[in-house]
This record gives structure tokens, sequence and C-alpha cells, in this order.
């Protein structure tokens, strides 16, 4: 018996996202005048306004369509975003590719600008897992062990690709990101207990060889990785566990790290940016608002992230359909990695990856994809519907 149905909007979603794109818009219109000369008359914070009305846009539009109609385009989106990446692999067509600090990962257009396939993937890998997942499940009702193994090697094929794509750019962020979102699907996906633990000690024991092999043979390592074109991952670790002995490799984390250390509690206040930090309107936008609002400030930033993280929970945990808490459980897990992730490298608790901090650093395709991240579990809130005696997470 129906108890409920309606179309709903999450007010305290929408709420918390309108609060952090404010924050974004100001904390990019003060930094902006202490970027490098290359950045003059950019108006980073008017660009990054547009972006959030394209996005808004986004959410209206993904919001009209039923989520379990997304089923019937998973697959070509999947196709899309895959044969993206392979055309960066394969810098072609040469026309369009576009290249940046040692990456190949946009795509370049006329009047567009550029496009980050990198990022879209992360939700199309999203919507390919949970219509897998959500299919096999049905298809197997009974399960076995056979059963979970296969579920597990059509997951690792599907994130397989995209990883390797990843790794290849270089996009180090990304590939962890890809990474952080498969983990998460395969928790939730049914797969029997035994195995995930098993899963786990062996992803435990391999990490903790490859740390001592590395603490151990740090040169040798080094060689290893620059013989597989992995260079640039050495030098990220080698400048985040000893920033002072490699100066080049940890500049960017030690300015980091005295930026944030100089806002103290209150901040220094607006137009005050003294220390100079690469690319601090991307990747390192935390440390201007640490520097600018000190700690109060990127505690309430904190703050508004552990309300996203809370609310998208809470959402996945109420609907009562599987395929529709597959897909919130994947956004959890891409925006906690990201924003854990971000945040950690900017204090010098993980090493810097390139990833951007969702919502605030200043770029199209992150943004746009965030949005339409959002605009899916805005979906799903919406035609959640509560019955009397209902069994929740039907297929």
């Amino acid at each position: 018996m129906q108890n409920r149905s309606s179309f709903n909007i999450d007010y305290t979603l929408l709420s918390i996202l309108i609060l952090l794109g404010l924050v974004s818009i100001f904390t990019l219109n003060i930094i902006e005048p202490s970027l490098p000369s290359k950045y003059d008359g950019s108006n980073f914070w008017f660009r990054q306004a547009m972006w959030y009305i394209a996005g808004g846009v986004i959410i209206g539009a993904v919001m009209l369509i039923d989520y379990d109609r997304f089923h019937q385009i998973t697959w070509f989106l999947y196709g899309i975003g895959v044969l993206s990446l392979l055309m960066l692999y394969l810098k072609f067509p040469s026309g369009i590719i576009h290249e940046a600090n040692g990456a190949t990962s946009w795509f370049s257009f006329p009047v567009i600008g550029t496009i980050q396939p990198g990022e879209f993937i992360k939700v199309i890998l999203v919507l390919t897992l949970a219509h897998v997942i959500v299919r096999h499940n049905a298809k197997y009702v009974d399960k076995t062990f056979k059963s979970d193994l296969g579920l597990l090697g059509k997951i690792i094929a599907l994130a397989a690709p995209i990883m390797f794509f990843l790794m290849e750019q270089p996009d180090l962020g990304g590939l962890l990101v890809i990474a952080a979102i498969t983990g998460c699907m395969i928790l939730v996906s049914g797969i029997r207990w035994r195995i995930l633990l098993i899963i786990f000690f062996l992803g435990v024991t391999a990490v903790s060889l490859v740390a001592a092999v590395w603490i151990f043979f740090p040169a040798q390592v080094g060689t290893f990785l620059e013989n597989l074109g992995l260079g640039h991952v050495a030098s990220r670790f080698t400048g985040w566990l000893n920033p002072d002995e490699n100066p080049d490799a940890g500049y960017q984390l030690l300015t980091a790290m005295l930026a944030v250390g100089s806002g103290q509690l209150f901040g220094k206040g607006m137009n005050n940016m003294e220390v100079y930090i690469p690319e601090r309107h991307t990747d390192m936008i935390f440390t201007a608002v640490a520097e600018q609002f000190g700690f109060i400030g990127a505690s309430i930033v904190v703050t508004l992230f552990f309300l996203l993280i809370y609310r998208l929970i809470h959402i996945a945990i109420q609907s009562n359909d599987a395929y529709g808490s597959f897909l919130i459980t994947g956004i959890i897990g891409m925006f906690a990695y990201q924003i854990f992730q971000n945040i950690g490298m900017s204090i010098q608790l993980l090493p810097i990856t390139g990833l951007p901090l969702p919502f605030l650093s200043y770029g199209g395709s992150s943004t746009l994809t965030y949005m339409l991240a959002i605009g899916i579990v805005l979906n799903v809130h919406s035609r959640t519907r509560e019955y009397m005696f209902e069994t929740r997470w039907k297929n």
C-alpha cells in the first residue's frame, strides 16, 4: 500500500551546494590579483559563476528524466567515455588534443574551450557499475561464490581500461578517484564479505610491500618508475615524504603548508595573499581559504563538506530502490575521496595528486561533472516513494 508519492526537492542539499558555490566565487575573486600575469583578465570568478549557472541547468534537465531510464543509455555513455580517453591516448586527432603541465587530458574546441573527459568518465562509471550490479543481482538471486566472483570480474573489467588510460595521460588524481568509486561500489554490491576480506588483506599486503621496498630502496624504485614512464609519481611521493630534502618536488607542498599556517585563527583578510602557490585557483584553492579566513574559515568549509556527505548518505539510505542507492553510493565515493585527498594534500597529510576540490576549485569540466552528479542524487531523492510494509531495495 503506497503511503506517499511526490516529486520532492532536497532543499538542504541545494542550500549546501549554493553556499559552496558562493565560497568558490568569492575566493576566486579575491585570489585572482595574486595569480601569475599570464592569468591577467581571466575573470575566473565570473567564469566559475557561469559554470554554476550551466550546472544548474544540467541539474534541472537531469531531474526531468526518471533515473530508471538511465539504464537505456548506460552502455552508449560508457562507450563514448572510453572512446574519448582512447583518442587522448592516441593523440588523435592531433588538432584538438590539448596538453598542459605534462598531461594529455583535454580536448580543445573553438569557442567552447577545453573539455576534460577524465572528469565526466567518473559519473559515467558510476552509472555503468550501478547498472551492471543491479542486473547481475536480479539474474543471480541465489548468490554463489562463482556468481560473486563473476560480478567482481565485471566491475574490475569496466574500471580497468579507464584506469589505464588515466595513468597514461598521466592523471594520478583521476585514477585514484576511479579506484575509490570502484571500491565503494564493490562494498555495497552484495558480494560476500569473505571475498571482500580476502581482497582487503591482499591489498594491505601489497601496499605494505611496496612501502617497504620504497623506504629501503628509494633510488631503485625511482629508476624503475622512470623506466615505466611514471617518474611524476616517484617525484610526488618523494616530495611528500621528504619535502625539505627535495625542494623542487616538494615546493608546492611546502608553500601550501606555509599558506595554511600563516592564516592562523582568523586569517589575513581579503587582498592579503602573501604566499605564492602555483595553480592556486584550481587544485590548491583550500590553501587560499585557509590563508584568507584562517582556521575558522577553513573549518566552516570542512563542515559544509561533512554536511554534504552526510546528506548524500541519508538520501542513499532513504531510497527504496537498489539502483538509486548504488548510484548515490558511487557519487559519495567520488566526492568523499576527492575532498579528503585535496584537503589532505594541502596540509601534507597526503601527496599532491593534482585533484580539484569539489565545488570550490575553478574548472568547467569538473564543476559540470559535480553538478551532474548532484542532479542524479536529487533525481533519486525526488522519486523516492515510501510504502507501508515496504521491502527496501527492490530491483
